[in-house]
């Protein structure tokens, strides 16, 4: 190849582009959007494919070890949520950690993890098609 990079350097490229996307994505919504569903909801289904999506740039991780990783820090945070970590951490003042972690369990923020994985694998199954 020209640049000198492998197939699975490229690859690792295009995983660094989206999650930094994601990341202005996820930053813009935390920001500036005060609507519910596009806050509380799509930017966790988001937030999946950030996480996924910097998992493959760095580590060497498949598809399906980066997916159960990225579902697995989803459930946990929002486990922790259902526990009142942050409470018990003395951050639930913290605004930046509320922002991350959020406040309260929520069972739909657990679909939203699980559409953010299926639309994962479909982004996956889509692009490997294509190559």
């Amino acid at each position: 190849m020209e640049n000198g990079m492998t197939g699975e350097g490229q690859l690792r490229g295009i995983y660094v582009v989206g999650a930094l996307v994601l990341f202005i994505v996820e930053l813009l919504i935390a920001l500036f959007v005060t609507d519910g569903f596009v806050r509380g909801y799509l930017g966790d289904v988001l937030v999946v494919a950030l996480v996924y999506a910097a998992l493959r740039a760095m580590t060497r991780m498949s598809v399906a070890q980066a997916l159960a990783v990225t579902l697995g820090v989803a459930l946990a945070v929002e486990i922790g949520q259902a526990l009142g970590v942050l409470k018990m951490l003395g951050l639930a003042d913290n605004r930046l950690a509320a922002i991350v972690f959020g406040g309260v369990f929520d069972m739909l923020d657990v679909a939203a993890y699980l559409a953010g994985g299926a639309l994962v694998v479909i982004g996956e199954l889509s692009f490997r098609r294509r190559v």
